[in-house]
């Protein structure tokens, strides 16, 4: 076997290892990520102190970038559902509207409120408020859950500041703020056509209603006078991080480098800078100035951190992995075999972050894993925009969740589903999110071009 064979098999062996730890061992992600990173190294031939420093070197770069984004963004979560800003934005988009726009509007709402957050917090925040909705219109739960769902998993995608895309962004050296356009041009038309639009043509196949008055939360009532955060200072406390990004994108492309205004762009262009901002404002308009003392502010960010700790060492050993790719030299012969490949390189991505998700279940593990074979992609074509190739592995790694992905028991239990239901509905619904990703990135391809 040649040594290019012999790299190949490799890496290839490592995934297929990688994918035997997680399912069948159902060793813990990040330790998977880990043994199998340390081991490709020492069957590589490098030595186990060069093998420890590469995969070192690796875990620190993931989360050089991702790190400080992916924790204010909780930060910034965690004061919104604290304070009840979440459900402010969520009621007055409901309010008492008929029932026929219930599912627009909790769709509508769910994407809003699932940009700064992780879609596990954001959909038990939001679960009890589907049962009350529910129980108002008479409808069938998953009439008002599965558009929740929709909204926020499109968000948790596609959208910096969550896990996986933040991730791809570090990996592929993407712009944060075109990344989010992008991703909004997508983001917006796939949940409307995955919420209210999927939920209406499937709803003859939602079988037998659950009981209202069960389920591991009760519903309940809140009126539009309970909390006292502002709508306005909610709604600005989410739209300011992507909005100062999006600014800072269309500054830089239209001002001089060097000069102060492509200064002040390249800062807000920065997301760290731009999430600090928002960070600090709701720290203020939600929480100081809403009532709330400095130490109950306090504890809304630190519970929205709570969930972090697993995320992050999981994206490092991530880091570490990738790192250990290019140590066997796989990028240099991805890079120098990819420009003869007839396949186009977004769908080849979307494609490789599909079959790693299938295989592991987490949308953030195939992401990472993802990133290592799918970045020297970027190097061969060099026309090729980061930012899609962002969006195009994100996409592919929310593709056909089963039994094997927390989410689809998240929203089996919470919504009293049997294991069919929720492959009906919850598992159709992410294959055609996965779709329409890569159409949507594919489009935007061709119009850039």
């Amino acid at each position: 076997m040649n040594s290019e064979l012999l790299i190949f098999a490799m890496a290839a062996g490592a995934i297929v290892v990688l994918i035997l730890l997680i399912t069948k061992l159902k060793l813990n992600p990040f330790l998977a990520l880990t043994l199998t990173a340390i081991g490709l190294g020492l069957l590589s031939g490098a030595g186990a102190g060069e093998t420890i420093d590469s995969f070192a070197k690796g875990f620190g770069s993931a989360l050089a970038k991702t790190g400080p984004v992916i924790g204010l963004g909780t930060l910034l979560g965690g004061i919104l559902l604290g304070s009840g800003g979440a459900d402010r934005i969520a009621n007055a988009f409901i309010g008492q509207r008929p029932v026929q726009y219930a599912p627009w509007a909790i769709c509508a709402a769910a994407l809003l409120i699932g940009m700064p957050h992780l879609f596990d917090v954001s959909f038990i925040m939001l679960a009890p408020l589907v049962y009350t909705v529910a129980k108002r219109t008479h409808s069938h739960l998953l009439y008002i859950g599965l558009p929740l769902a929709a909204g926020l998993y499109v968000s948790h995608g596609l959208l910096p500041p969550h896990p996986a895309p933040t991730l791809a962004v570090a990996a592929f050296h993407a712009n944060t703020g075109l990344t989010i356009f992008y991703g909004l041009l997508i983001a917006v038309p796939t949940a409307i056509i995955c919420g209210p639009i999927f939920t209406r043509l499937i709803s003859p196949w939602f079988g037998p209603a659950p009981d209202l008055t069960a389920g591991p939360v009760g519903a309940r009532e809140v009126s539009p006078d309970q909390n006292q955060v502002s709508l306005l200072s909610s709604i600005i406390a989410v739209l300011l991080p992507p909005g100062l990004m999006l600014v800072g994108t269309l500054g830089l492309a239209f001002s001089v480098k060097g000069s102060m205004a492509y200064a002040v762009f390249n800062a807000l262009n920065n997301p760290i800078l731009s999430l600090l901002i928002a960070v600090i404002f709701a720290f203020f308009a939600l929480g100081l100035r809403a009532g709330f003392n400095l130490g109950q502010v306090q504890k809304m960010a630190s519970q929205g951190l709570a969930p972090l700790g697993a995320i992050v060492m999981i994206l490092g050993a991530g880091g570490g992995f990738k790192e250990m790719l290019t140590t066997i030299h796989l990028d240099a012969l991805i890079t120098h075999h990819a420009s003869g490949w007839a396949v186009n390189p977004l769908i080849l991505s979307w494609g490789i972050a599909a079959l790693l998700r299938i295989c592991v279940g987490s949308a953030t593990v195939a992401t990472v894993a993802a990133t290592g074979i799918v970045a020297p992609l970027a190097l061969a074509y060099p026309g090729l925009s980061p930012e899609l190739l962002v969006l195009a592995t994100a996409s592919g790694a929310v593709m056909l969740s089963h039994v094997n992905d927390s989410g689809f028991w998240l929203f089996k239990e919470y919504f009293q589903l049997s294991v069919a239901q929720t492959f009906r509905t919850w598992t159709l619904m992410l294959c055609l999110q996965s779709v329409i990703g890569l159409l949507g990135v594919l489009l935007i391809e061709a119009v850039i071009r």
